[in-house]
């Protein structure tokens, strides 16, 4: 040990941190399971396969800044092959851990694994052109924006769709750690919060994006267009007989076909916002409202000052 890290009492510290780790391992029944090496996927390998997959769709934007067209299909065939492996090393760690912590079987998970991100990679071109419906959409929807590729390129809302696109596939297909950790480096980089299990439209559009929050259940249909520190939440959490949250039950919002929801609106429960409306900023909302309303701060209050 040096002369240096010996004013930080490094040995003292190291054995207490072990001792820790102990005592939290047999209190929480993981005396053996991590033995054996890293039993979770990493934050930093996704955030890596992420960039390459972002890179492999749109490559000529998001690509190598030295790309040329001739070598696109190259640059994509190899950029999918080592995105896509690595993906299957942390899809099998995720499988693994849970078969374990699940008292499941772990004899087909190399099976699983393998269909799980074949299918993933089947469904990339798909996933593209949804993504090109969604910058569209910004492009179509944001006056300030002078190109397709500056929206692309610039626009958080994108960044945080394109991950929201990519990690609701893996939610669906049975991998929600990994498809959490997307959402969750999306959410670091941009300020949008966007769970992986919302289902969201085509052509929608995050415009400037910062405090958005999208809950699990929530599902949003197409050409829907929202801005800033909206929030679509739930009202409450139910318990179960001991206390505990109940998990999986529909407690966000509905929002239909056409709908605008500008900066602000908190909009919470398992309540439907009907097609074409326009819900105002700084709305708060626990009622459903039907087709074509244009509901605002004001037309929700009655004469004396109070809320409807």
């Amino acid at each position: 040990m040096s002369e240096r890290s010996s004013h930080w009492q490094l040995q003292t510290i190291v054995s207490q941190l072990r001792t820790a780790r102990a005592q939290w391992r047999a209190q929480n029944g993981r005396a053996s399971t991590e033995q054996g090496g890293r039993e979770l996927p990493s934050r930093a390998a996704m955030a890596e396969i992420l960039e390459a997959l972002c890179g492999a769709l749109f490559p000529m934007r998001l690509g190598p800044v030295d790309l040329r067209e001739e070598s696109e299909d190259f640059y994509v065939g190899h950029t999918l092959d080592v995105a896509l492996n690595a993906l299957l090393a942390q899809a099998r760690l995720e499988l693994h851990y849970a078969a374990r912590h699940s008292q499941q079987a772990e004899a087909d998970i190399e099976a699983k694994t393998i269909q799980i991100i074949q299918d993933f990679a089947l469904a990339l071109p798909g996933l593209r052109s949804l993504l090109d419906s969604d910058v569209l959409a910004a492009y179509h929807g944001d006056p300030a924006a002078r190109s397709v590729d500056e929206v692309l390129l610039c626009y958080p809302g994108i960044l945080a769709v394109i991950h929201h696109r990519l990690a609701h596939h893996l939610y669906r297909a049975g991998l929600p750690l990994l498809a959490r950790i997307s959402s969750e480096i999306a959410h670091s980089a941009t300020g949008i919060d966007i769970h992986p299990g919302a289902q969201i439209g085509r052509s929608f559009f995050i415009d400037h994006g910062t405090g958005v929050v999208i809950g699990e259940t929530a599902i949003i249909g197409e050409r829907v267009r929202i801005y800033q520190a909206v929030t679509l939440g739930a009202k409450r959490f139910p318990s179960d007989e001991d206390g505990q949250l109940q998990k999986g039950h529909p407690r966000h919002p509905i929002v239909e076909d056409d709908v605008v929801i500008y900066a602000g609106a908190t909009i919470l429960g398992r309540i439907t916002i009907g097609k074409g409306s326009t819900i105002g900023g700084n709305v708060w909302l626990t009622r459903s409202v039907p087709a074509g309303c244009n509901l605002t701060q004001a037309n929700l209050q009655h004469d004396d000052g109070t809320q409807k």
